[in-house]
């Protein structure tokens, strides 16, 4: 699995594309796709808002990214950093942004590639680019 990681806005689906060929298009959007499309999806941008689809649903997140990483290990998940910053004035803030941190450390111990992007520029913190 292939995790690439950055801010909003930093080139996160485009590189995706260059690097391991697979079209923009082809990617679910968190935000929008149905948490079953996803389990059959090679790869999801903004899976930060997936996370919080699943909060919403009451699902245990962890176990599901855990049966995400079971189902397809050639996958490729883009997530934003929400981590950084005001620490959110709600609970529910507070959840989503503890879970997706949770869950991006999940992802990060087993993925075999994972990669920050910064203005478009990678920095690969494990693994190799293709």
């Amino acid at each position: 699995m292939v995790l690439i990681i950055g801010g909003a806005y930093q080139g996160k689906r485009k590189f995706a594309a260059s690097r391991f060929g697979i079209a923009e298009t082809a990617l679910l959007d968190g935000a929008s796709c149905r948490p079953e499309e996803a389990l059959c999806a090679k790869g999801i941008f903004r899976y930060q808002l997936l996370i919080r689809q699943l909060l919403h649903a009451g699902t245990d997140v962890l176990e599901w990214t855990k049966m995400l990483l079971r189902q397809d290990p050639d996958r490729i998940i883009l997530m934003d950093e929400i981590g950084c910053g005001i620490i959110p004035m709600t609970a529910e803030e507070r959840l989503w942004r503890e879970t997706v941190g949770r869950c991006g450390c999940l992802l990060a111990e087993n993925a075999s590639t994972v990669i920050r992007l910064f203005c478009g520029i990678p920095t690969v913190l494990k693994g190799e680019l293709p």
